[in-house]
């Protein structure tokens, strides 16, 4: 039962209007969500990016003013993760004794020294992860939220804990409704206090650490301490985000951090000194967690949150008492292998696992990789995915979510009968899974990304898969003690009801907002033996990137470099997407012939992956952003 019902004096559905479009991609996603409008608009030049990828440029003919009530048309998100910054072709690593992957060489540095100081995974975990909160600030770090999946492979038993963000205890369903009960402008609740959850991070890395550490806790903030201190060189990455955020320079930290005297973003190289990121972390050495949650930096915290102009209403007792949630890993077979992820509060446990397990009746190994009818099969299976993510699920504690019937065998099977082999469907619908108790409707909202994974294997075998972020990339806006505070309540549905009736990812107290994060870790069926380690960020892309790394490595027995590296494509309910600039976007027309509606868009993905071979741990980093593998 809910924990926190939504009230029934949440105000109606309001008709909204399209006005302020100010991307293709933001029309084009409604449109996708409302086939029933036809939009004009006149592509009128094309420009080639940093990474080399085309863009066009559109112009709206006319302004579309509609009577028809629309779900969430002020809540009109970006329909593309973090932008790219080029890419850099890599090769894989094979490390016979221990391997960490991370998304900036510092921090797979910082993870590697620890491992060759005989630390645990969950040891290199906690350095990596201080590391990037400063050198990925833009991605995640201590104001966000993560998801982790360690395994022992002594006790060959695999634990999994939520360490998602909470809205506040003075959160309400009308938190991003204005005045006249419309939704807020996206960005207009993104900066700021409003958008600001609860932070889990900080006490996922102390939990995780008293459980499978086997360093001394202080000893694993020394690399952090080290780099924010000497500082280190903005990396080209960095550069590129600071100066594509539109909002960051009107902010006081952030403008004095990133941008130089003459209001443009730090050249690449510049060395950037953090003592207050290093005042922190010594604070945290020293006495834990309670450091963060507690005292000074926790005053300082809702002071950001609670005095800004767009204020949110976090108190001290709601970072005081923030816990942890420890869940059952979400597991499910596909072929030869048993696959496990996060269940609710993400999406992307559940949704990986029904990708695959609708496509197991397929032989997709005789599928060429790339070609129309790979591309086609899974999209067919992203579309069913996010038809029923969308209708089903939530925070599990607020909501009844069918977790074991959406991933039920049979469920899967009957779902996978939609998938026709040479036709694409259009338009998914939700399905009615097994154990299905409560009738919500369907959720148009999809979260941005500022989000990074990590994944390790240590000496022993133990194998960390953690997704971390703080959701839009540079979250609120809002630095604090050296510190990003993440915009992760914007992940929640803006309105309460659609048509109606309760959304199964509208915001309430202490609830924790959706996630796509889908860290795996990947096992033999008979065995039990560790296989793999895989995750990204991207958003709600991140279902499809995972999948996609899984297909590639299992069916195709690609290395995990070429399977990382593959183009993404996929498909969230709406237009098949494929990834811009590739290979993918000449097979656009025999798409389209079988019915797809194709958008080239880019697609960041941030994979990290590590697998087992025959000559050691075969590790992989994703050739679009700057993450690398370290190992011996």
């Amino acid at each position: 039962m809910r924990e926190t019902p939504i009230s029934a004096d949440a105000p109606p559905i309001a008709a909204d209007h399209f006005e302020g479009f100010r991307t293709i991609g933001r029309i084009l996603k409604t449109a996708a969500s409302h086939p029933e409008l036809e939009i004009p608009v006149l592509i009128c030049g094309n420009r080639r990016d940093i990474g080399g990828n085309r863009r066009f440029h559109a112009v709206l003919l006319a302004s579309l003013l509609v009577a028809t009530p629309l779900a969430a048309t002020a809540q009109l998100r970006p329909s593309q993760p973090e932008p790219p910054s080029g890419w850099t072709e890599k090769r894989a690593l094979v490390a016979k004794r221990h391997v960490v992957v991370a998304a900036h060489p510092l921090a797979a540095e910082a993870g590697f020294r620890m491992l060759e100081k005989g630390g645990s995974a969950v040891d290199a975990a906690i350095a990596t992860q201080l590391v990037l909160g400063l050198v990925e600030p833009h991605a995640s770090g201590l104001g966000g939220g993560a998801f982790l999946l360690a395994h022992d492979a002594k006790a060959k038993r695999t634990v999994a804990i939520d360490a998602r963000e909470t809205a506040p205890s003075g959160a309400n369903p009308q938190l991003f409704l204005g005045a006249d009960g419309k939704p807020m402008n996206f960005q207009a609740a993104v900066v700021g206090g409003r958008s600001v959850g609860v932070p889990g991070t900080p006490r996922l890395l102390e939990v995780a650490h008293a459980r499978m550490g086997r360093l001394p806790w202080a000893a694993l903030f020394q690399p952090a301490i080290e780099l924010a201190e000497k500082g280190f060189p903005m990396s080209p990455r960095l550069h590129t985000l600071v100066g594509k955020d539109k909002t960051l320079a009107e902010q006081p930290a952030t403008r004095a951090y990133f941008f130089g005297a003459d209001g443009q973003p730090k050249p690449v190289g510049t060395l950037l000194r953090n003592p207050a990121y290093a005042q922190t972390l010594r604070a945290m050495a020293a006495k834990g967690a309670d450091a963060f949650y507690t005292g000074e930096i926790a005053a300082d915290i809702v002071a950001a949150v609670r005095n800004h102009a767009n204020p949110g209403s976090m108190t001290l007792e709601d970072l005081a008492g923030y816990r942890v949630r420890d869940v059952e890993p979400l597991c499910g077979p596909y072929r030869a292998w048993r696959l496990c992820g996060m269940p609710p509060s993400s999406s992307g446990g559940i949704a990986v696992l029904q990708m695959l397990g609708m496509l197991e009746g397929h032989d997709l190994a005789a599928v060429r990789p790339g070609s129309a009818q790979a591309v086609h099969l899974l999209s067919e299976a992203g579309r069913l995915a996010f038809a029923d993510r969308g209708r089903f699920v939530g925070d599990d504690r607020f909501v009844e979510v069918p977790v074991q019937g959406l991933v039920d065998k049979g469920y899967l099977a009957q779902r996978a009968k939609l998938i026709a082999p040479e036709k694409s469907m259009g338009k998914a619908q939700p399905g009615t899974p097994p154990g299905l108790k409560v009738a919500l409707a369907d959720d148009p909202v999809d979260e941005v990304a500022g989000t990074s994974h990590i994944a390790i294997v240590d000496a022993q075998g133990n194998a960390v898969s953690m997704t971390t972020t703080i959701e839009g990339f540079f979250g609120s806006k809002q630095m604090v003690r050296g510190f990003l505070l993440n915009n992760e309540l914007t992940d929640f549905n803006f309105q309460p009801l659609e048509a109606g009736r309760e959304v199964a990812n509208a915001v309430a107290p202490g609830k924790r907002p959706r996630s796509s994060m889908a860290p795996f870790l990947v096992f033999d069926a008979k065995s039990g033996r560790l296989e793999q380690a895989v995750g990204s960020p991207g958003g709600s892309l991140i279902i499809n990137y995972v999948a996609k790394a899984l297909v590639a490595t299992l069916d195709w027995k690609m290395d995990m470099q070429a399977a990382l590296s593959l183009p993404n494509f996929g498909s969230r309910g709406g237009p098949t997407e494929v990834e811009a600039g590739t290979e993918l976007e000449k097979v656009g027309a025999a798409l389209k012939a079988m019915g797809h509606e194709v958008r080239a868009i880019d697609m960041t993905s941030g994979l990290a992956g590590i697998r087992r071979t025959a000559k050691g741990w075969e590790a992989a980093a994703d050739p679009r952003r700057e993450g690398v593998a370290r190992g011996r």
